[in-house]
């Protein structure tokens, strides 16, 4: 029911799901795992109103290096920067890391602009 209400919520409407409901336990869900996620960071970092800001930016690179709206292709994504980022940190200093994962974006967005596993 949550597919169904994110793809077309008229549609479940019609078909007898709760549209309410399910958007309401979706955000729970999604609100809780945000709450997970700040108390890691949390517990390794010192708090601060701009600490997000870095994971923000990464996150969306991420999202885009992959292609919008596919998981593999965010995962795939990750693990291109996250390796990106660990070779330059190793082989150049470690202040080119974000330059080096910010090049890579541009550069696969420029072969591919879908990104890596995007839907044309």
């Amino acid at each position: 029911s949550v597919r169904a209400v994110a793809q077309n919520r008229h549609a479940a409407v019609l078909m007898g799901v709760n549209v309410n409901f399910v958007s309401s336990v979706v955000f729970g869900i999604s609100s809780a795992l945000g709450v997970a996620a700040g108390a890691l960071i949390g517990a390794l970092l010192a708090l601060a109103p701009g600490v997000g800001e870095s994971f923000a930016v990464k996150g969306f690179a991420v999202l885009i290096l992959g292609g919008l709206g596919s998981l593999p292709g965010a995962i795939l994504g990750g693990l291109v920067l996250g390796v990106s980022e660990s070779l330059a940190a190793g082989f150049l200093s470690s202040a080119y890391k974000d330059v080096i994962s910010f090049l890579i974006m541009i550069l696969v967005l420029l072969v591919m602009p879908q990104g890596l596993m995007g839907k044309k």
